[in-house]
């Protein structure tokens, strides 16, 4: 009975932290959310908030834990084109646009986690993305360092670089899902990764 109470208790304490958590974000931002505010909020020690999340990265990945788990769940068994059974170039297509959707929906929070990140690449949910992309990279027929190729194209899905290009330049969705969309399609048309300068000169200007 000690250990069910136990568990209980630390059931609710992490729902206490986390529901006190999303106070703190709508009232002043992502980037106000500390450890030590979030104690305060929620009555606990600091030492007990550290436990909980290990940091502040933590913090923001479990935050972010339900929706994510969603967006995996989708893209690795979802229907197509997003999930399985569509040509890979569609599939990467439809990742990017995804992405770029998710991340413009769950903003600050997004960027918060992966700026509080020690090392935000080896963080599971970044690890499973470059797979995904890599994984659809060589299912096209890409062999010019699809592993390398993948990081590339990852990165033009940083959370950061969304939200400054939606923010600050007023960049529309739709122009960011269409730019991916043509940045996937050259990449999988040369899938040898160089695209021969001369391809598209006819025999008479050669």
């Amino acid at each position: 009975m000690a250990g069910e109470s136990e568990r209980s208790d630390a059931a609710r304490n992490r729902e206490l932290l986390l529901k006190a958590a999303r106070e703190l974000i709508e009232e002043c931002g992502a980037d106000g959310l500390t450890m030590d505010r979030l104690a305060e909020r929620a009555g606990v020690g600091k030492g007990t908030v550290f436990r909980r999340f290990g940091s502040r990265a933590g913090l923001m990945m479990t935050l972010l834990s339900d929706s994510e788990a969603e967006f995996q769940g989708r893209f690795m068994f979802g229907p197509p084109p997003l999930g399985p059974g569509a040509p890979p170039r569609d599939r990467l297509v439809a990742f990017g646009a995804e992405r770029i959707s998710y991340v413009l929906e769950y903003g600050e929070l997004a960027r918060a986690a992966d700026s509080s990140a020690y090392n935000r690449f080896d963080v599971p949910a970044a690890v499973l993305w470059h797979r995904h992309i890599e994984m659809l990279l060589r299912a096209a027929g890409v062999t010019a360092d699809p592993w390398l190729m993948a990081m590339s194209l990852s990165s033009t899905l940083d959370p950061e670089r969304l939200l400054y290009a939606v923010r600050v330049h007023h960049v529309a969705p739709e122009r960011l899902a269409e730019s991916w969309r043509e940045l996937v399609t050259r990449v999988v048309s040369c899938p040898g990764g160089v695209a021969d300068p001369m391809a598209h000169t006819s025999a008479g200007d050669r």
